[in-house]
């Protein structure tokens, strides 16, 4: 006779993604005595720092605002080396984290999460991996990332190249040899960036394929004396109020003042400081009206593109590489190490696609409209899916059989941007209108889980075993969204931050993604709701 077959294992809570949200969320829920099974898809944890392995992959958030704050003794114990500190180190601190709290033995690795289903009559989840193995949960938390649905570009032949062959996402753990390699790199978004200079020395020859050009500015990354060390650990407590006062959660405040309140020469000055500090103050610390008026903006922009033709020898090349479609910060700005300089090397070249687009990946190599390409090894930088992707690659099912996919098709449909009408007890850490993909990340990370540990607490102490938003609540937020972002000049542009992506059929209209009222807003609005007694949902 045949064996009967198991009951799928049961949770309080399933939460999906073992990063930074994942672990900060599996830690809180783990105190209030819920059952958690962490599930997650890499072998190891740390999340988008699991991942990202490529060279030159780094912060370009200070790394001592970018560390859970939660624990103090966790704060004095740990020593970031550098102001901005490399994947390596990111990932070894995520791994002393998870460590030192004893996380490991709620995380099942290796289980990537296919299906999620939502069973009305028992009010519980049904989560499903990609082995068929299935997993029950009254509550499903998903901490997949904004930036974690990797996407090759839309051309024939990937997988015809006989060369050595990765995208940035996807790197592998053991070396990549670059001596005397003839490498192409396709994007020069942020991680495109990155590599870039990383590997430029290194190479024998190196051909960068653009097809639209960033406005980067200088990291002016450097290592973190003893001496800082001790005052960083001794402000940690007015750092941290600091972050909380500030739109996007960094140790930058945008300057009150418009563009056009100073004279010339006093902006000029101004944007010269900016541009000699580290980080992201020349984004974020800049006059107020540089992200919304049309001629301040053009003002910086022309200011940042003086700064490229300084740096790049060739002025065809210095051409290629300053924007033409968008103004500065209208996209994200990627932060760089003498990547301007990476083109003055006689063995480093750039390939337009505006006038030589790829026609195809050969076995040996790429083919444009113009040229035949040979190499020996092509990067992927192209990015991601951004902010909905992760979630279109999960067959989530509501109310009803409802799929989350089709939900969204229009758009992301959300309250709080942390649940959705027809999806109870469904939470989402970091996703779409949410605050945090506009904000230094583990920052706003850490209000969502701890609202959500709120809210969960509450359905405990009150006997409460279904809760979900409410369709008119929903729409209101979408409103709110919407009057947000009114006036910004980025929803103007095409980018992964508007939903626009051509690596990706039907990602080809602007949609309103994110949050812009920034964190200290977003964070009273959720405090809000909550002291209300939960106002704009159902609970039962």
């Amino acid at each position: 006779m045949s064996e009967p077959l198991a009951s799928p294992p049961s949770f309080d809570a399933i939460i999906i993604g073992a990063g930074i949200a994942g672990m900060y969320q599996l830690y809180r829920l783990r105190e209030l005595g819920l059952s958690v099974q962490v599930l997650e898809a890499g072998s190891g944890v740390g999340g988008t720092w699991y991942w990202n392995r490529y060279p030159g992959a780094r912060f370009d958030s200070e790394s001592y605002t970018y560390g859970y704050s939660f624990s103090e003794e966790l704060l004095q114990e740990w020593n970031w080396s550098e102001h901005f500190a490399a994947q390596p180190e990111t990932l070894r601190y995520l791994n002393h984290v998870a460590d030192r709290f004893e996380l490991r033995p709620h995380i099942r690795f290796n289980s990537r999460v296919t299906a999620a289903r939502y069973d009305e009559a028992s009010r519980r989840w049904e989560v499903t991996l990609q082995t068929g193995e299935r997993f029950l949960a009254r509550f499903l938390i998903t901490a997949i990332g904004p930036l974690s649905a990797d996407t090759l570009p839309r051309v024939p032949g990937i997988q015809d190249f006989r060369g050595e062959s990765f995208h940035t996402s996807r790197w592998p753990r053991e070396p990549v040899d670059f001596a005397g390699k003839r490498v192409a790199v396709i994007g020069t978004g942020a991680t495109g960036v990155q590599v870039i200079q990383t590997i430029a020395p290194l190479v024998g020859q190196l051909t960068v394929f653009q097809r639209t050009p960033n406005w980067c500015t200088p990291l002016h990354n450097r290592k973190i004396t003893e001496e800082e060390q001790a005052r960083i650990k001794a402000n940690y407590p007015a750092m941290f109020e600091l972050l909380r006062r500030t739109p996007g959660c960094y140790i930058h405040d945008t300057d009150p003042r418009s563009t056009f309140d100073v004279t010339p020469e006093e902006r000029e000055a101004f944007w010269e400081k900016l541009y000699s500090e580290p980080g992201f103050g020349i984004w974020m610390a800049n006059f107020r009206d540089v992200l919304t008026d049309p001629k301040a903006n053009a003002l910086f922009s022309d200011f940042v593109a003086r700064k490229i033709r300084q740096r790049v020898k060739d002025p065809a090349t210095a051409e290629k590489l300053i924007p033409k479609n968008h103004g500065f910060g209208t996209r994200r700005v990627p932060q760089e190490t003498f990547y301007y300089e990476a083109y003055n090397l006689p063995h480093v070249r750039l390939v337009d696609l505006q006038e030589e687009p790829i026609e195809r990946v050969t076995e040996t190599g790429i083919r444009t409209s113009a040229a035949e390409y040979e190499f020996d090894m092509i990067i992927y930088a192209t990015g991601f899916d951004a902010i909905t992707g992760s979630f279109d690659r999960i067959d989530i099912r509501g109310v009803g059989g409802l799929p989350l996919k089709e939900k969204w098709a229009e758009g992301p449909k959300t309250y709080l941007g942390l649940m959705s009408a027809g999806f109870p007890n469904m939470l989402t850490i970091v996703g779409p209108h949410n605050a945090s993909t506009r904000c230094n990340i583990p920052r706003c990370i850490e209000q969502n889980v701890e609202w959500i540990t709120a809210l969960l607490r509450n359905a405990r102490d009150r006997g409460i075993t279904r809760f979900e938003a409410t369709p008119e609540a929903e729409a209101e937020w979408s409103r709110h969204i919407e009057e947000l972002a009114a006036g910004m000049l980025y929803t103007q542009v095409d980018s992964w931050a508007t939903g626009v992506n051509r690596n990706v059929e039907g990602k080809d209209v602007r949609r309103i993604l994110q949050y812009q009222g920034g964190a200290p807003q977003y964070r009273a609005k959720c405090a809000e709701v909550a002291e209300s007694g939960y106002a704009g949902m159902v609970l039962a």
